[in-house]
């Protein structure tokens, strides 16, 4: 291909980021390559499993309709694992969808949503070419102006980097260097059939329609991270994620740390009977808005999604994907506003701030301070499991007062008071 006869936009990566640039920027006219190395969009994805539908309505209103998504979330719900006991807090709505808008989230398989993606994509005229691997970049006049795949050279006014938490193509443009493993986490994820009928009765679900996101702390062995599970269609999906840097100082591996949280009896009894028909593995940002690079955009370059860092962690909530097609869409308003190359990365910082992505990301920085506190993950899941067991045990002996029996637990857990109003300090500032 030579440069004259070069596409307005070439995306790297076909997942949610890119195919909502991909797809923003072809319903302007736009000429687009998008470039994915799996067989098929979504082939190599993983993600928890879930997305907010605001953002699919902000890329075209009612898509959010007809989207290959799995049931509408309904119940949340945050567990807290310590020893064989566990406490489950849960709030059901079985609504969410206020002021005739849809749904607020839905649970998501990678694969199905990203190739419908990537297929409305198509549909508006871009093109997206599977199974192949983007090796460099082209560089002219300190510009970025293609891709080299194989012995293949690709030119675009501007190239789109929207593959993955760990950019290869980002390092080659010399925004980012060797991934910090301080700032990321490993997640494990299996994907458990269950046929739809049981996973409604195991979950409280009224219909099919219905379904339940769960947050799991102290399921980790005591290492920063912690466990999900959605429930899909006719599947469960469950992982956990790990900082990776602590893993390795543990006697257990990360594969016998995912089954104990398998085999614990508040998860078992979810899972039991299931078949695991996926088992996969990723990284995922875990700083939030520290994790973003101190810069996103060269000339003829920009960063998008996962690659830019753009995940917000709260403990008791994880976005991502709408949080990758915002950041797609605005990088597709900024290129169609451009009247150069040059022109794109700071028109794409502003559309950023408008489509209030960078606010969010600022607004739950705080949240990173709050789960940095180690004892979260193993003596706090262990004291509040305790306390309620102090709290219902009825035998003939005199009850404890309240507050005494919690100080005790306190104690015998390692946790102290001042430990108690640093993170409620922490937790003050968010």
């Amino acid at each position: 291909m030579s440069e004259a006869e070069k596409f307005d936009a070439i995306i790297v990566g076909a997942g949610p980021a890119g195919a909502a640039c991909a797809y923003t920027l072809a319903r302007e006219g736009k000429e687009v390559l998008v470039i994915e190395r799996g067989d098929t969009p979504g082939s190599k994805n993983v993600t928890g499993g879930r997305l907010y539908t605001y953002a699919l309505e902000m890329l075209d209103k009612g898509l959010s309709e007809e989207a290959a998504l799995e049931r509408k979330v309904t119940r949340e719900q945050v567990m807290l694992l310590g020893g064989p006991r566990a406490i489950t807090i849960d709030y059901h709505d079985p609504s969410f969808n206020r002021d005739g808008h849809p749904p607020m989230s839905y649970t998501v398989l990678r694969a199905p949503f990203d190739e419908w993606l990537a297929g409305k994509a198509e549909e508006m005229g871009a093109m997206v070419a599977c199974g192949i691997r983007v090796d460099g970049l082209i560089e002219k006049d300190g510009r970025i102006s293609g891709v080299i795949a194989g012995e293949d050279e690709m030119y675009a006014d501007v190239v789109v980097a929207a593959d993955g938490v760990n950019s290869l193509i980002a390092q080659k443009a010399g925004l980012i260097g060797e991934i910090d493993f301080n700032t990321v986490g490993v997640g494990v994820k299996e994907v458990i059939e269950l046929p739809a009928s049981t996973i409604e009765e195991r979950f409280h679900l009224t219909n099919p329609e219905e379904g339940a996101a769960c947050m799991i702390l102290g399921c980790t062995e005591g290492i920063h991270g912690g466990g999900f599970l959605y429930t899909n269609k006719e599947s469960i999906s469950l992982g956990c994620v790990f900082m990776p840097g602590e893993v390795a100082l543990r006697k257990k591996s990360i594969q016998e740390i995912f089954q104990d949280l398998k085999m614990h009896p508040a998860i078992y009894s979810l899972i039991a009977g299931g078949e695991t028909v996926e088992y996969s593995g990723h990284l995922v940002g875990e700083a939030g808005y520290r994790g973003i690079p101190k810069q996103i955009y060269r000339e003829g370059f920009l960063m998008i999604g996962d690659a830019a860092g753009f995940v917000v962690n709260t403990g008791y909530s994880v976005r991502g994907m709408d949080l990758a097609i915002l950041s797609g869409i605005a990088a597709a308003r900024a290129i169609v506003k451009a009247g150069s190359p040059a022109e794109t990365g700071p028109l794409y910082m502003q559309e950023l701030e408008q489509i209030q992505l960078l606010p969010t990301m600022r607004a739950t920085d705080g949240y990173f301070d709050v789960l940095q506190t180690g004892w979260l993950y193993d003596r706090m899941p262990l004291l509040a499991t305790a306390a309620m067991a102090n709290l219902y045990s009825v035998d003939a002996k005199t009850p404890a007062k309240l507050t005494r029996g919690i100080l005790e637990q306190m104690k015998a857990h390692g946790i102290s008071v001042w430990d108690v109003i640093k993170l409620g300090y922490k937790g003050v500032k968010i």
